[in-house]
């Protein structure tokens, strides 16, 4: 029986392909070439494509496929502006939701990439930030994986290439484009898997195990649910491994288990305090607004087309996903099929089986508690039933596992790829032909986008100034919150509020201190409810001394100095009419009428 010291150097690096013969030690190091810089370009060059129709103006635009989201981030945006150039707090937002404000760390606040881009926010606009994120989120991740593909891997560059461009261009990357600047950052993840699988070469604990802790923080401040299900991902594809390879992994577990347990201290150091601010601080909150079982991902969308996929049929991709930000399988019928020859030209690899049963088992996780077929729920209990309501599993959109075998597929299509050159020449054309019919139909197409609301003179001249002093607010009406509220907090975020404005889109507690359960909007009160209904269905109600009295109770909640009606809303008339019987006749300055709020 070999002892542990007694692993060597090239043993060690057999971490992901048992068939193809592993170097010495880890994969040596080579210089920079000129494929690596067209690759690089190409990457950026698609990711541009991608996001092209935001460039032409991204002040002005919103992307079309979740304007709501995009806005979400806007905000992200703009509070790392203040933190930088006005000293705010760093996991308090206290220009949003007035008079509560928002605890940033319970939303996707992706300090990571806003704080170094405050700058950008400042000088350009959080627009151009967005779209700047974007587009480096996507070529970056694709370019991340291919530098651990080609340096780490050994994969060649081909290989790596093509499984890296299905890693950032997949149609679940180009889909959460469409405004979560969060899941399309992912240029970190290829590392941490990377630093983990050398957790089993001799002399890495605590090194690695360091570098680790150190990349899981990084993630932490970029998008924490990618980080969970990468945790979980990796934790299947050990356990499988084990299983697998038993002789082998009594001879590592214990350098392993003690790198990760390094990485856990250092994580656990470094990022402990605004943990515990995220889960038992001012505004956090418990589980999602809505049950499991909602938002899954249907059987049916695997061997689809996405809506932003050269062949995406956008009726057909609206049928079997939630949202045009979740188009998380969709690898369209030729793209399954080559997923599934790769895992059996791949098999005689315990690593490759590994890989292949860790993104089977977060599929399947992301079907949901009830098996969803081309739309209808088919009563077919699934596992994910059991641990549904599970800590931490709960404040997740189910759909979103399915972004793991999206990224497996990428790795066993790189793998695959190699490993086809040992094969017959016949066997080697049809499977060229069978990854061209895969692959042309899921280029992207250029995210939609649509006009903002244009900001009036009244906000960009600054006339604002004159009637908000020091302390008080700007509300605008539609009252900014999610989906009829986009364009008041659109317009705050855009100037970096330079002005506060109560309520908003954003993740907090439904109303505390009765129920914290997670929801996308500040609790509800009685004006907010009122100009809703009158939004929502143009009906302006006969208002009573009472009911106006109420009206000017929430404002001075709200902390109001003048109230702005949005022009060109929706049902603007009956709004209008309904704030007219509520506070009396309007000014119209800066292209909008006003309403000045007594203190």
């Amino acid at each position: 029986m070999r002892s542990a010291d007694e692993v060597t150097g090239r043993q060690a690096a057999e971490t992901a392909d048992d068939v193809v013969e592993a170097v010495p030690g880890p994969v040596a190091k080579r210089r920079w070439t000129r494929t690596d810089t067209w690759t690089a370009l190409g990457f950026l060059g698609l990711a541009v494509f991608v996001v092209i129709q935001l460039w032409i103006d991204p002040n002005g635009r919103v992307l079309a496929g979740n304007r709501d989201d995009h806005g979400i981030f806007l905000f992200m945006l703009a509070h790392a502006e203040r933190v930088v150039f006005d000293g705010a707090s760093l996991f308090y937002e206290d220009r949003l939701n007035v008079p509560d404000g928002v605890n940033m760390m319970a939303n996707t606040s992706i300090l990571a990439l806003a704080l170094p881009l405050a700058p950008v926010t400042h000088f350009l606009g959080g627009g151009v930030t967005a779209a700047l994120v974007i587009t480096l989120g996507l070529g970056g991740t694709a370019f991340a994986w291919y530098w651990v593909f080609s340096r780490h891997l050994g994969r060649t560059p081909l290989a790596a290439i093509v499984g890296a461009a299905w890693c950032g261009f997949a149609p679940a990357m180009v889909s959460h484009a469409n405004g979560h600047l969060n899941f399309v950052s992912n240029y970190v993840l290829p590392f941490i898997v990377w630093q983990v699988l050398r957790l089993r070469e001799p002399g890495r604990v605590w090194r690695g195990g360091v570098i680790l802790g150190l990349l899981i923080v990084l993630q932490i401040f970029i998008n924490e649910e990618a980080l969970l299900f990468l945790a979980l991902t990796l934790g299947v594809f050990a356990v499988s491994y084990a299983l697998m390879r038993r002789d082998e992994t009594r001879l590592v577990w214990k350098r392993f288990t003690g790198g990760l347990g390094v990485a856990a201290l250092t994580s656990g150091a470094l990022s402990g305090y605004p943990l515990y601010i995220q889960f038992f601080g001012k505004g956090s909150y418990h589980g999602q607004p809505f049950e499991p079982s909602v938002y899954v991902t249907d059987l049916a969308s695997l061997g689809a087309f996405a809506r932003q996929s050269l062949a995406g049929i956008g009726p057909v991709a609206r049928r079997l996903s939630v949202s045009a930000t979740e188009d998380n399988t969709f690898f369209g019928p030729f793209g399954l099929v080559m997923i599934i020859v790769s895992i059996v030209i791949l098999w005689r690899s315990a690593a490759m089986r590994a890989t292949a049963i860790a993104g089977i088992v977060l599929l399947v996780m992301s079907l949901g508690p009830e098996l969803r077929l081309v739309g209808f729920k088919t009563g077919i209990p699934m596992p994910f039933a059991l641990i549904s309501h599970v800590p931490v599993i709960d404040l997740v959109s189910v759909t979103r596992f399915a972004m793991v075998p999206a990224m497996v597929a990428g790795v066993l299509l790189a793998f695959a790829i190699d490993r086809i050159r040992d094969y017959p020449a016949l066997t080697r054309k049809r499977f060229k032909i069978g990854m061209v019919l895969a692959l042309v139909p899921l280029i992207p197409k250029p995210l939609p986008v649509n006009e903002g609301v244009p900001m009036p003179e009244f906000i960009t001249a600054g006339l604002w100034r004159q009637y908000v002093p020091e302390g008080r607010t700007l509300v605008t009406v539609p009252l900014p919150d999610v989906t009829t509220g986009r364009t008041g907090q659109r317009w705050a975020t855009l100037n970096n509020f330079d002005y506060a404005t109560p309520r908003g889109y954003f993740m907090g507690p439904a109303d505390p201190p009765w129920d914290d359960t997670g929801s996308w909007r500040a609790p509800h009160r009685y004006t907010s409810q009122l100009l809703w209904s009158v939004r929502e269905y143009g009906y302006s109600p006969a208002l009573t001394d009472t009911d106006r009295e109420r009206i000017k109770a929430d404002l001075a909640y709200w902390r109001a100095a003048v109230v702005v009606l949005i022009p060109d809303d929706r049902n603007v008339a009956a709004q209008r009419a309904t704030l007219v019987d509520a506070l009396g006749s309007p000014e119209l300055v800066g292209g909008v009428e006003i309403w000045r709020v007594n203190s």
